[in-house]
């Protein structure tokens, strides 16, 4: 603004001086007016690389940009960190919402689109040569534009980071209460104890991690998180197993539901519990971004392979916890498979354990873009000065947030079907297949464009329909619960 300033003024001085004088004198002047100019635009190139160096430092700072030194396997095992969660204890109570048949293809075929739109996803990443879309609503602003793609993405990225935060608080609380009860099952030493407290015990480690400044610090969290997420998943089908022989014959598979009203919302409900397994997309691009690259290498093939290798992971888990889960208990099996299973009690508590081990890392893989958003605002909107006081307070705000939240509403089933269909089902199932047709516009009624349209029409029906049996859930729980007990 001050160089072209002082141009403009320069501009209208050279013509005033035009009109009153010839000859030397103009000369003399264009002189001036050169080196007016040369400084003005040196002044001008001096600030505005001031500004870069500026943006730089933050970039620095920020918890996605401030490392990039990431190798295939650490996308491999944030990945399964990010989908193997909570959502995986889910499955069994979904396929009795389902049935064999639409259970099993409902599974299949969400395992199929949301590999394929992962895909999407990583290729994406780099398209624009030069650049690197290191947060997913830098990607919807390049295929919706700088504002829209502000409104498209981050309301529903938000909704999913900080809903699975809030369902982790509860997965955490209600796994150390099962330890708890299973511990004292039968001595007189122990004393009841609400679950508000064991969510407040789980939520104070999350204080202390949330201090860790980007995805680099937290591998080892992850990596335990995503052993303990394997091991757990194995102990459910496992134990599973063995239920299952010993009631052989005595199980009933009709659905849950006894009404017809009641088995439209169970199967709206269960929809969306499976796609709240198939949560792992909103921090995919922030999970790449921690890859470093170069033309020869860019980030897309490690990322890639660290994504196959999860994926076959988790088909390895979902399908065996879903199908024997549902096989061993039949209609009477739990939202959480782990709350069914009570022998052995030694390697229930075990399990139950390392449920809450794999939450405390989900929790941070999932908190870490909201992190980064807060962050950048704070920092570029607000001009907080980068340090350590605007992480502590932010960070600490944020945790005790998601806390408040998950004390109050302790509704595991009803959360994982409301947020699978309202949130996760847009980011997760159809939003990269309609950036992909924006971005790359196929052929009309090519593979592409049809493969992506059929995604899309699945996955909004996914976010029309599942919420609505998630949101009964809630009602019907909250009629039978005792807030803040």
């Amino acid at each position: 603004m001050i160089s072209m300033g002082l141009v403009v003024l320069h501009l209208v001085s050279l013509c005033l001086y035009r009109c009153a004088y010839t000859g030397g004198a103009v000369k003399s002047l264009n002189r001036s007016s050169s080196a007016m100019a040369a400084r003005a635009n040196k002044f001008g190139e001096i600030s505005q690389e001031g500004r870069r160096a500026q943006e730089r430092s933050v970039d620095d700072w920020l918890p996605i940009t401030s490392s990039r030194n990431a190798k295939w396997w650490y996308a491999a095992f944030h990945n399964v960190t990010a989908m193997v969660g909570a959502g995986v204890l889910s499955l069994p109570y979904a396929m009795s919402e389902l049935g064999w048949g639409p259970g099993i293809a409902v599974l299949l075929l969400s395992w199929i689109i949301t590999l394929y739109t992962l895909w999407q996803m990583v290729e994406m990443h780099e398209m624009v040569p030069g650049k690197r879309f290191d947060r997913y609503h830098e990607l919807g602003q390049y295929a919706f534009g700088e504002k829209l793609g502000l409104w498209i993405v981050v309301p529903q990225q938000l909704v999913v980071e900080v809903g699975l935060n809030i369902v982790y608080m509860v997965t955490g609380g209600k796994s150390l209460k099962k330890f708890h009860d299973i511990i004292c099952d039968g001595r007189n030493d122990c004393k009841e104890i609400k679950l508000t407290y064991f969510t407040m015990i789980f939520a104070s480690v999350q204080f202390v991690l949330s201090q860790l400044p980007n995805f680099d610090s937290i591998s080892t969290v992850s990596l335990a998180a995503a052993i303990m997420s394997i091991c757990y998943s194995t102990i459910a089908w496992g134990a599973s197993v063995d239920k299952g022989w010993k009631a052989a014959g005595h199980v009933s598979y009709h659905l849950r539901e006894t009404t017809a009203a009641g088995r439209v919302f169970g199967f709206f409900e269960a929809l969306g519990d499976v796609a709240f397994a198939y949560a792992g997309h909103n921090v995919v691009l922030e999970i790449q971004a921690t890859i470093p690259s170069t033309p020869e290498k860019p980030s897309k093939d490690p990322m890639w392979k660290g994504v196959v290798v999860a994926y076959v992971i988790i088909a390895l888990h979902y399908f065996p916890v879903a199908l024997i889960g549902y096989w061993a208990f039949g209609n009477n099996v739990d939202d959480n498979i782990l709350m069914t299973l009570n022998k052995p009690s030694w390697l229930i508590a075990i399990a139950n354990m390392m449920v809450v081990l794999h939450v405390v890392g989900s929790y941070q893989v999932y908190a870490m873009p909201v992190f980064d958003m807060i962050e950048m605002v704070l920092v570029k909107k607000l001009r907080f000065p980068p340090g350590l006081p605007v992480r502590l307070v932010a960070r600490t705000a944020y945790v005790a947030f998601t806390m408040f939240i998950a004390i109050t509403f302790p509704f595991f089933g009803g959360l994982l079907g409301f947020f699978g269909g309202f949130a996760f089902a847009p980011t997760t199932y159809f939003l990269p297949c309609i950036m992909w047709l924006a971005i790359h516009k196929p052929k009309r009624f090519s593979l592409s464009w049809c493969t992506n349209w059929i995604c899309i029409v699945l996955g909004f029906m996914l976010m029309i329909l599942s919420p609505i049996g998630g949101l009964r859930r809630i009602i019907m729980d909250a009629q039978k619960y005792s807030f803040y007990s």
